[in-house]
């Protein structure tokens, strides 16, 4: 075997400080599916306080600000289900987001005897991370706060504390889906809220003075709409994303790495879960379970070695930069 040069970083071989072999065990033998997966980072675990934090503020102005107070039974009992189901609904996606594992590929593989016993042919390679010891399979990507290499990773998201990747778009999808329409059922229901209260007399539709009854209206207001502008983009970014079967990442390197892509309705019923059901907007439900990458899986066919490093060439200029891979390729 020989190793290809692409880069400096890259060439883990001969920087053993960078990674030593000896720090390449085999990984662990992978726990049961569903096992908790949860990321210490302090700027995401801060990102997700604050993502509850305004939700339970938004529960507490429709509630005791609003819907409360109502002399309509029937309007506020309707809306109160109606808020608070939306409201449990993306909070439970939220949780489903933040604590599956997204798809990281086992740490420590990368070892020179299970490289060896792939047996790779000619015109075949491996990638490896030096920085999690792993070979990565096809559509993988480092994360440098997960510190993981992700499997079809879309991106990391601070406000989950975790990667969109494989096991957990639904996930990502229905937290979005479920906060933008919270935030929409919220500014009607402000709207509808200050008309009442400009027809009649401020100190008879809230059981708050009149001034706190405006603040907090109007931070609602404004953290509703935010929100809603927010998770309406980053929703249709994510379906886009699964109906074209390509992920933010894979749409940077597009134009020098063409792909075969799937067809759109099949992505899409792996990602939520099988055939259309109301499963599909269920976030206790389980999305399609890949099968793990064999080792076959983990060996790619180059036609050539300039095609290997026209590929790294392209990595380089995006923005997996810091996912520096080498590269194991057997001499012709």
């Amino acid at each position: 075997m020989m190793l290809i040069h692409t880069h400096h970083f890259r060439d883990i071989e001969r920087k053993p400080e960078y990674l030593q072999p000896e720090k390449c065990v085999p990984p662990p033998y992978p726990g049961p599916v569903g096992t908790m997966w949860f990321i210490r980072d302090s700027c995401g675990i801060a990102c997700a306080i604050v993502t509850w934090f305004l939700v339970l503020y938004a529960e507490f102005v429709v509630l005791f600000v609003m819907l409360i107070p109502s002399r309509d039974y029937v309007y506020s009992i309707i809306n109160g289900i109606v808020f608070n189901l939306l409201a449990f609904l993306a909070l439970a996606s939220h949780c489903r987001a933040m604590l599956t594992d997204p798809g990281a590929v086992p740490k420590g593989n990368a070892t020179k005897e299970f490289i060896e016993s792939l047996q790779l042919k000619p015109g075949q390679v491996v990638y490896k991370c030096p920085k999690c010891c792993s070979i990565k399979p096809d559509r993988a990507h480092h994360c440098s706060v997960c510190k993981r290499c992700i499997r079809k990773m879309d991106h990391h998201c601070p406000w989950v504390n975790n990667c969109v990747g494989e096991n957990n778009q639904k996930y990502f999808v229905l937290f979005t889906m479920y906060i933008a329409l919270i935030s929409l059922h919220a500014l009607i229901m402000v709207g509808f809220h200050f008309l009442h209260c400009f027809e009649e007399d401020w100190t008879k539709c809230s059981s708050f003075s009149p001034p706190t009854t405006v603040i907090l209206l109007i931070l609602l207001c404004f953290e509703a709409l935010l929100f809603l502008i927010f998770t309406s983009v980053m929703f249709g970014t994510q379906v886009h994303s699964i109906c074209t079967d390509e992920t933010g990442i894979e749409r940077l390197k597009r134009k020098n790495q063409p792909r075969e892509h799937r067809a759109n309705w099949s992505s899409v019923k792996d990602t939520c879960g099988g055939d259309f059901s109301l499963n599909w907007f269920n976030p206790f439900s389980r999305p399609w379970q890949p099968e793990m990458p064999s080792d076959k899986d983990l060996v790619r066919q180059v036609s050539s070695l300039s095609d290997v490093e026209s590929t790294q060439t392209t990595e380089e200029h995006s923005e997996e930069i810091k996912d520096e891979d080498s590269i194991e390729v057997l001499d012709e």
